[in-house]
């Protein structure tokens, strides 16, 4: 998969990052070291890692992945990440 969203809720600083849906590449989240959870009330999987976004960042550029953009939603940060 090329493209990759990145997201975090309220603090950026200090993480969890969330780092893929339940369709993720399941090679990639085991580098991240990532977690998958179903949160109560969601229809949904979703991976999560307790890295703040800045480290999950740098590991996905060791990959291969660059920001594409990056944006707010409430309090809420996105990244959109693609691999070159």
């Amino acid at each position: 998969m090329p493209y990759l969203l990145i997201s975090t809720q309220i603090r950026m600083e200090v993480g969890p990052t969330m780092v893929g849906d339940e369709h993720s590449d399941p090679g990639l989240m085991s580098f991240l070291g990532a977690t998958k959870r179903n949160m109560l009330g969601n229809h949904f999987w979703e991976y999560y890692v307790n890295d703040a976004p800045r480290v999950v960042l740098n590991k996905l550029e060791s990959c291969g992945y660059r920001v594409v953009s990056m944006t707010g939603v409430g309090q809420t940060l996105v990244w959109c990440l693609h691999k070159e």
